[in-house]
């Protein structure tokens, strides 16, 4: 199931400690400038190749996220 949630269902979630995974999808450098606390790097375009890796708790709720960038 995908649905959208904002930044205060978020951290009501992160706050409770809900057993989530935190995907920010940009590019690395701007993972190494900013991310959320515990967010690990998925760059676009290496879904396929990267996802599988990084997605330890089978179970957990994923939450996908980018920051505009402009």
């Amino acid at each position: 199931m995908v649905a959208n949630i904002g930044r205060y269902e978020l951290k009501a979630k992160m706050d409770r400690g809900d057993p989530i995974i935190l995907l920010e999808v940009l590019a690395p450098q701007y993972y190494r400038h900013s991310h959320l606390p515990g967010a690990l790097n998925l760059p676009p375009g290496k879904v396929a190749e990267v996802a599988p890796d990084l997605l330890p708790h089978k179970e957990a709720e994923i939450v996908l996220y980018c920051w505009d960038a402009a």
